[in-house]
C-alpha cells in the first residue's frame, strides 16, 4: 500500500472519530398559542455555535461537542430560556420551547426593538447585520409609535438623532412635504419599501412597519432624482403574515383629535399561501391656533402569495385622501435688507394665530401601488423586480407672509392657487447574490432602474392680498405704493376673486432617469469587511412637452466605498466610509449687463461627498447596541448668481459640513428599554457669492437645524405581580439656540433652545391596549423654522383604545 492510501485512511479515520465526538440540536420555538416564534436567537451556553430560528420556528445548531450542556433561547424584550442536555456523538436531540408571549405579543417585542443589531436590514439592498454595514442608519418602529400615541408621521422621527422639522406640510407643489433637516441638509420622507413615494403633504403612519433614516448621502442605490446630500428617509410598509389578526383601535386627545385605524391580516386560502392585510385609518383634528384643521381617510391593501419555496409575488396599494386648512410659513425678512427684528422678543409673533381660516383649504390625494416579484434562481442568487406607480395631487391655496418692505411693521401676505399633478413610475430589477469566490464570501446586488415623473401645472398666478402684523392687525395698503386697495377677506369667495384675473401656470414637463448600479461586500477574513459600489446615471429631461428648446441630459458616476473591521466578532465593529450623491442641474439662460439675451448655460451635476467613521456595538447578548460616528460631508458644483453680472449663474459653490453623533438602544433587564441619542452638526458654505443671502461664504445655508440635538425615551413594562403588563414611559427633545437667518447684510436671526418632555402611561394585554401620552408636559413655547419661525403646539393630551384579535 502506498502512502496517499495511508493519509487516506487517516483522514477518514479522524473524520470519523470526529463525527463520532459531535452531535446536533435541533427542535423548534413556538409561542403558547402554537405559533412560530420567528428570529429568536439559540445559542450554547458558553460557546459562540447558535442558530436563528426560521419563519417555520425551527433551528439546528450542528457540530456540538458531545457531553452535558446548556441550550440558551434569547430575544431582545424576552426573558431567556435554558434547558440542560445531554449531546451523544454522531446523533440528534431535539429541544423544543414555548415562550410565555402570544403570537401578536412576540410581534411587539420584535418590531419595538429597534431592529436589533444581529437581524440583517436590506437598507444597502443587501441582506447585512448592522455591525456589517459601513454606513449609519436608525429606525423608528412602529410598536414604539404606538406607546407614545403618535397619530402624525412627522412626530415618529423625534426618536431619531441628528434629524429635526424646519416646517410642517404646506401642501404646495413639487415640495409639500414637511420639511427636516439631516446632517444640515434638507430631508423629505420621499421613499416608501426603497422605492419612489412622493406626497404633497402628510404621510399617514397606520401602514408604517417602520422609517428607516440613512444617514449621509445615497446617491448610490437610490439615484439623483431625490435630494439624499444628508440622508434619506424611507417608510416600510406592514406586510402579509400566516394567520388570521390584527386590531382596531382609537385614538383622541387635544384639539379635537379623533383617531380609528384597522389593521386585519387573513389567509385566503387554505390549500395555498395567499394572505391579505388591510390597514384602515380615518383622522380629523383641529389646531392649537385660531384656525386650522386636517381631515383624512387612507386605506391600504396589501396582498402576498408564495407559489412555492422559489417564487412569490407581493402587490401592495396605498390611497389617501387629506384637505387641510395650512397656517402660512412667517418669513420675517426680505433676505437683503438689515432685519428690523433680531430676536423673538422684538418680533412678537402671537404664536396663537394662524393668519388664516378654515374655508381656504388645500386637498393633497396620493396614491401609490407597489408590486415585487421575487425568484430564488438558486441557493446564492435571488431575482427582485419590483414595480411602483404613483400619483401625488395639490389641489388648493397655499399662502405665506413676507416682509415686503423692510422698516415697518408690516408683512405682506401672498396667495396662490395650487393645481399640479405628479405621475411617477419606477421600475427596478436587482440580482442579490451570496456566494464564494475561493475561500471569500461575496454579497452582491446588481440592478438597473427606471424612473420617470411627469408634472402638469395649471396653477394660478401669486397675488398679494393684505399686510398683516404680528401681533395680527390688517391693512390694505400696498407695500411700494402707499395706495389702499380693495379688501380680501380670508374666505375662498374673497381669494378665488383676488387669483381670478391674473395670469396662471400651463406647463407639462416630464423627465426620465436610466440607472445601473452594483455593490459588494467581501468578507477578506470573517472579520474585515470591504464594500465597493457605484452607480451610473443618465438624466434625460424633455422638459416642456410642446418644445424641445429646453431638453437637457446628464451623466453621472456615484462610488460608495466602506470599510468594517470586526475585532469582537459580532460585538464590536470599527468602520470607516466614503459615500456620494448628485442632482441634476436643469440649463439656464444667460443675459448680459443690460438684459440681452446671450446663450443657453448648461451646468454639471452637483456632488456630495461624505467621509464618515465610527464604531457600533453589539453587547451583552442583543441587550447594549450603540453607534459613535463622526462624518465630513461637501457638497461641491453648486450654482450661485454671477458676482459680476446678476443676469447670470456660475458653478463651483461649496457647502461643508461636518458633525458627530450618538445613539443608544438598551435593554439591560426584562420589560426595559432605552433609546437615547444626540448630535452635533456645523453647516457652512465654503465658497459663494458675497453679496448673495443663500451662498455668502462663512454663513450658514439656512435650513440645516440646531447644532445640538437630543432625544431619550424609556419605558418599563412589569413582568409579574397586580401590575403585570402595565407600563410607563418617559424622555423628551432637547434641540439648542437655532440661528434661522445667518448673514452679514441682514444680520442675525436666532430661535431660541427648547427641552421638551414627554411622559405616557399604559396596559399591554393580550387582546386589550390601552395607552395615556403627554407631550410637551412644562407647556414650553418653543419654535422652528427655515428662514422662518414657525410656532409649535404646548401641552398637549392623546389616548388610545385596541383591541387585538
Amino acid at each position: 500500500m502506498n502512502r496517499k492510501f495511508y493519509y487516506t485512511l487517516l483522514l477518514l479515520f479522524a473524520a470519523v472519530s470526529t463525527y463520532a465526538q459531535t452531535g446536533t440540536i435541533q427542535g423548534s420555538i413556538t409561542t403558547f398559542d402554537g405559533s412560530a416564534a420567528e428570529s429568536v436567537n439559540v445559542r450554547i451556553k458558553g460557546t459562540n455555535r447558535g442558530a436563528t430560528v426560521d419563519r417555520m420556528g425551527n433551528y439546528q445548531i450542528n457540530n456540538v461537542p458531545a457531553g452535558r450542556v446548556t441550550v440558551m433561547a434569547s430575544f431582545i424584550g424576552l426573558e431567556t430560556q435554558e434547558r440542560h442536555v445531554t449531546v451523544v456523538g454522531g446523533e440528534a436531540v431535539a429541544v423544543n420551547f414555548v415562550l410565555a408571549e402570544s403570537a401578536a405579543q412576540l410581534r411587539e417585542v420584535i418590531v419595538s426593538s429597534q431592529r436589533p443589531a444581529n437581524k440583517p436590514t436590506n437598507v444597502a439592498k443587501i441582506p447585512l447585520k448592522n455591525l456589517e454595514n459601513p454606513q449609519v442608519y436608525n429606525t423608528v418602529s412602529a410598536e414604539l409609535m404606538k406607546q407614545q400615541v403618535i397619530t402624525a408621521y412627522d412626530d415618529a422621527l423625534r426618536n431619531v438623532p441628528g434629524i429635526t422639522r424646519t416646517w410642517e406640510a404646506t401642501g404646495r407643489a413639487g415640495d409639500g412635504a414637511a420639511y427636516f433637516a439631516l446632517r444640515g441638509f434638507d430631508a423629505q420622507p420621499a421613499l416608501t419599501n426603497g422605492l419612489p413615494g412622493l406626497t404633497s403633504g402628510n404621510l399617514d403612519p397606520a401602514n408604517i412597519e417602520e422609517i428607516q433614516v440613512m444617514k449621509g448621502p445615497s446617491g448610490t442605490l437610490f439615484g439623483g432624482s431625490f435630494y439624499s446630500y444628508g440622508g434619506l428617509i424611507n417608510t416600510i410598509t406592514k406586510k402579509p403574515y400566516d394567520g388570521f389578526g390584527g386590531e382596531v383601535a382609537y385614538s383622541l386627545g387635544s384639539y379635537g383629535l379623533n383617531r380609528i385605524t384597522a389593521d386585519v391580516n387573513t389567509p385566503l386560502s387554505t390549500s395555498e399561501k395567499i394572505a391579505l392585510r388591510v390597514n384602515a385609518a380615518y383622522h380629523s383634528e383641529g389646531s392649537f391656533q385660531d384656525a386650522g384643521f386636517k381631515k383624512s381617510f387612507f386605506i391600504a391593501p396589501t396582498l402576498a402569495y408564495d407559489v412555492n419555496d422559489r417564487l412569490s409575488f407581493q402587490v401592495m396599494a396605498e390611497i389617501l385622501e387629506e384637505e387641510r386648512a395650512v397656517a402660512p410659513v412667517f418669513f420675517h425678512s426680505d433676505r437683503f435688507s438689515p432685519l428690523d427684528f433680531t430676536t423673538l422678543g422684538e418680533l412678537n409673533l402671537n404664536p396663537s394665530l394662524s393668519f388664516t381660516s378654515n374655508d381656504i383649504t388645500i386637498k393633497t390625494p396620493k396614491y401609490n401601488l407597489q408590486g415585487q416579484m421575487v425568484y430564488k434562481l438558486s441557493d446564492q442568487w435571488t431575482s427582485q423586480t419590483v414595480v411602483s406607480r404613483g400619483t401625488v395631487k395639490s389641489d388648493g391655496y397655499y399662502t405665506y407672509i413676507w416682509d415686503d418692505v423692510a422698516g415697518d411693521n408690516d408683512f405682506s401676505q401672498y396667495f396662490h392657487k395650487e393645481m399640479q399633478t405628479t405621475h411617477t413610475t419606477n421600475i427596478q430589477q436587482n440580482f442579490n447574490g451570496d456566494f464564494q469566490i475561493g475561500k471569500l464570501r461575496n454579497r452582491l446586488v446588481a440592478g438597473l432602474d427606471y424612473y420617470r415623473r411627469d408634472i402638469v401645472d395649471n396653477g394660478s398666478g401669486w397675488g398679494w392680498a393684505r399686510n398683516v402684523t404680528p401681533q395680527g392687525d390688517v391693512n390694505y395698503i400696498d407695500p411700494y405704493t402707499g395706495e389702499e386697495q380693495a379688501p380680501v377677506y380670508m374666505t375662498r369667495a374673497s381669494v378665488e376673486n383676488l387669483l381670478g384675473g391674473l395670469e396662471g401656470t400651463l406647463s407639462n414637463i416630464a423627465n426620465s432617469a436610466y440607472g445601473a448600479y452594483f455593490s459588494n461586500v467581501l468578507n477578506v477574513t470573517r472579520g474585515i469587511m470591504a464594500m465597493v459600489s457605484l452607480r451610473a446615471d443618465y438624466f434625460d429631461s424633455l422638459g416642456e412637452k410642446n418644445t424641445t428648446e429646453d431638453d437637457f441630459g446628464q451623466f453621472a458616476l456615484s462610488p460608495k466605498f466602506g470599510l468594517v473591521y470586526q475585532p469582537v466578532l459580532d460585538k464590536v465593529s470599527i468602520f470607516a466610509s466614503y459615500m456620494n450623491a448628485f442632482v441634476n442641474v436643469a440649463p439656464q439662460q444667460v443675459f448680459d449687463q443690460d438684459g440681452n439675451f446671450v446663450r443657453v448655460h448648461s451646468f454639471r451635476p452637483e456632488q456630495a461627498n461624505q467621509w464618515e467613521y465610527g464604531v457600533k456595538t453589539n453587547l451583552f447578548s442583543d441587550k447594549l447596541y450603540a453607534t459613535l460616528s463622526l462624518y465630513d460631508i461637501k457638497v461641491s458644483d453648486r450654482v450661485y448668481p454671477d458676482p459680476t453680472n446678476p443676469y447670470n449663474s456660475v458653478q463651483g459653490g461649496k457647502v461643508g459640513s461636518k458633525g458627530v453623533e450618538f445613539d443608544l438602544s438598551a435593554h439591560p433587564v426584562a420589560g426595559l428599554s432605552l433609546i437615547a441619542g444626540y448630535s452635533y452638526n456645523e453647516t457652512k458654505v465654503i465658497e459663494g457669492n458675497d453679496d448673495d443671502f443663500y451662498s455668502e461664504p462663512g454663513r450658514s445655508p439656512g435650513g440645516q437645524g440646531p447644532q445640538n440635538l437630543a432625544n431619550l425615551w424609556a419605558t418599563y413594562r412589569f413582568q409579574n405581580g397586580t401590575l403585570k403588563n402595565y407600563g410607563i414611559g418617559i424622555g423628551g427633545n432637547y434641540a439648542s439656540q437655532y440661528k434661522v437667518i445667518d448673514n452679514s447684510q441682514t444680520g442675525d436671526f436666532y430661535l431660541p433652545a427648547y427641552t421638551l418632555l414627554n411622559a405616557s402611561m399604559f396596559y399591554n394585554g393580550d387582546r386589550v391596549r390601552v395607552t395615556f401620552n403627554v407631550n410637551n408636559i412644562a407647556d414650553e413655547e418653543y419654535y422652528i423654522g427655515y428662514w422662518s419661525v414657525n410656532p409649535q403646539k404646548g401641552r398637549n393630551v392623546a389616548a388610545s383604545v385596541a383591541y387585538k384579535f
